[in-house]
């Protein structure tokens, strides 16, 4: 009899992948390296800034010691910039660690989690590793409908998981929904607004979701700097919430989770509006072509307002790994998504224009008739 550990919900997990890396890519299809455009895992495609680089190199020197604990200074930072105590401020190891760590801090073995179709896989991850029971309420035009997760919720539900623009879908929410949903949300659940896209928003659609912090007693607003501020590489994400709440989250944090290098570095990128600025506009103007590329070739997008677009390229469930692997034969890595339940989409970051214009090259060579 083979011997079974761990629990049975922890089995059942289906794990997380990623975004095939540069060089698996390579060696799979014997392709040069630095040929291969990769548009698949909403990085930004400029990089890291290089004040964050310069605030790396400085802060090498203290890699033989443990980091802060506490990211004193990084906190510090992002108090000053959103206008909050530091108390209010959790680190995470990326904004996936925000998220599991909300998981295990506010969901029992048992009680609800409520989140949408078609969003971030990391919410049924972390509800299923609990033990815990997900209602996953249907979406409408690829995004969350609010009414219906409000009247999902049920007595036991702990938490709820809302991502705002979506990921990877791309939909957004309006601010004054958003506002209205949280003011009838029972003040013991828990809501995690998960604003990973956030700095892409132009300032006509921008809310202020840390005023609402200090309103809700009950939410948790999630950020990270592996977008926008392109620090991908080194995980940081950050939570603000008021100190009932991220006491709790700081109870379960690793205490080294964000290094050094990653503290120096984002507290460096969270200065840099000139770098801000330009990925913002490249990714506007990369959204243009894409989407302008999309319509000539007569397939249907969801309108994104993250840095990513997701598009239909084919009426049967096999369309998305029939393209994805024509893609990937020519050098370009996107994102099949058929694990969210859309197997005919593929998810294709913004990238800088040469890269936008080897995909859609690519893509036209993928869909023409054999």
């Amino acid at each position: 009899m083979t011997m079974q550990y761990g629990p049975s919900y922890v089995r059942q997990i289906a794990p997380y992948v990623a975004g095939k890396p540069i060089s698996e890519v390579a060696r799979e299809f014997g392709l040069d390296e630095s040929r291969i455009v990769k548009l698949a895992s909403n990085e930004n495609p400029l990089g890291m800034p290089d004040s964050a680089k310069a605030a790396m190199a400085r802060a090498a020197a203290e890699l033989g010691r443990y980091p802060d604990a506490n990211a004193f200074e990084l906190k510090a930072a992002l108090a000053d910039r959103y206008g909050v105590p530091a108390e209010w401020i959790t680190l995470g190891n990326g904004s996936n660690d925000i998220l599991e760590i909300a998981a295990h801090a506010f969901v029992e073995k048992g009680q609800s989690v409520v989140y949408a179709q078609y969003s971030f896989a990391v919410y049924a991850l972390a509800t299923q590793g609990l033990g815990a029971r997900a209602i996953v309420v249907p979406a409408v035009r690829h995004g969350h409908d609010l009414d219906a997760m409000l009247a999902a919720i049920e007595d036991d539900t702990r938490l709820v998981f809302i991502a705002n623009p979506n990921n990877p879908t791309g939909t957004f929410i309006e601010g004054p929904a958003l506002e209205a949903f949280l003011e009838k949300v029972p003040r013991r659940v828990v809501v995690v607004l998960d604003e990973a896209y956030t700095e892409y928003l132009p300032a006509e659609l921008r809310y202020d979701s840390i005023a609402w912090a200090r309103r809700y007693p009950n939410l948790v607003v999630s950020r990270t700097f592996s977008k926008a501020f392109g620090l991908a590489g080194l995980r940081v994400g950050f939570a603000i919430a008021q100190p009932d709440l991220t006491d709790l989250l700081n109870r379960l944090r690793q205490p080294f989770n964000v290094n050094t290098i990653a503290q120096a570095a984002a507290i460096a990128a969270l200065g840099d509006t000139a770098f801000l600025e330009k990925t913002a506009a490249l990714n506007a103007q990369g959204y243009r072509r894409l989407t302008q590329a999309f319509d000539k070739l007569g397939l249907e997008y969801v309108p994104s307002f993250g840095n990513f677009v997701l598009v239909r390229v084919g009426s049967d469930d096999g369309a998305g790994a029939r393209v994805n692997l024509a893609l990937l034969q020519q050098g370009v890595i996107v994102r099949p998504v058929g694990n969210y339940g859309l197997p005919q989409w593929l998810r294709v970051t913004i990238g800088l224009p040469d890269e936008n214009e080897a995909f859609i090259a690519a893509l036209e060579q993928a869909l023409a008739p054999a």
